[in-house]
């Protein structure tokens, strides 16, 4: 099973108390649902600012991350998808706490 299906979970949260319990149930629930290492699906949603979107991308620089990016209708903010092998849960936690700390007003997906 692929853990791409935990993509789609809103992993922005509003006090540490919140963000680490939601983390530890992301961990459990990608350990419960695929084999490590993994392909998995980063979504992130900006503002149209190229400046995010070019330190959303750097995150994942000689990963051999595929990097997908999508305006929104009106153009205000900008879809930015990313599939890369993973080597743990951990390591994929690190990567949604690295944007979410180098990235303001991200909204991870």
């Amino acid at each position: 099973m692929s853990s791409c299906i935990f993509a789609s979970q809103f992993i922005k949260m509003q006090s540490q108390n919140n963000s680490e319990e939601f983390y530890s149930k992301l961990k459990t629930q990608l350990y419960e649902t695929s084999s490590w290492p993994s392909t998995y699906l980063f979504k992130f949603i900006v503002t149209s600012d190229q400046k995010k979107i070019d330190k959303i991308e750097s995150v994942f620089n000689n990963m051999g991350a595929v990097i997908h990016s999508t305006a929104s209708k009106k153009g205000t903010y900008v879809s930015v998808s990313i599939n890369v092998v993973m080597e743990s849960p951990e390591k994929v936690i690190e990567k949604y706490q690295q944007i979410s700390c180098e990235v303001e007003g991200v909204i991870s997906l």
